[in-house]
């Protein structure tokens, strides 16, 4: 099991920039594939972005694509999200996940531990 706890969510306005971070506790981090989802009020949850377990590998939906950029640092347990060129239809909470299958996070949009969640709003 991995503990997540997500910061750097905040108020920003429409073509600004926020790196999300998601620090991770616990021996098995390096080995699941990390990934960050978000939830729109009165929506579900949905996939963003994921990144393998040496981070050789990402995938992203395709309003992350291009804007997004999703990255890890194994030596310090922490998965990171910058995000650019925002819009308000990025205004959400954004979870970090973590996950055994790439499958399951991708297609399935499900995660074995999830974060608390850091609320983004973008605004004028």
């Amino acid at each position: 099991q991995v503990q997540l706890v997500e910061s750097g969510g905040r108020l920003v306005e429409p073509g600004g920039s926020l790196r999300l971070s998601c620090a991770a506790s616990g021996r098995s981090f390096s080995t699941k594939f990390m990934g960050w989802f978000r939830q729109a009020p009165g929506t579900a949850r949905r996939f963003v972005a994921l990144i393998s377990c040496n981070g050789d590998h990402t995938l992203y939906t395709d309003s992350a694509k291009g804007r997004f950029a999703i990255s890890r640092d194994n030596s310090k347990n922490t998965v990171y999200l910058q995000m650019n060129n925002l819009v308000p239809g990025d205004t959400a909470v954004y979870y970090c996940a973590a996950a055994s299958s790439a499958y399951d996070m991708y297609r399935r949009e499900s995660a074995e531990d999830w974060g608390q969640g850091t609320q983004v709003t973008v605004s004028s």
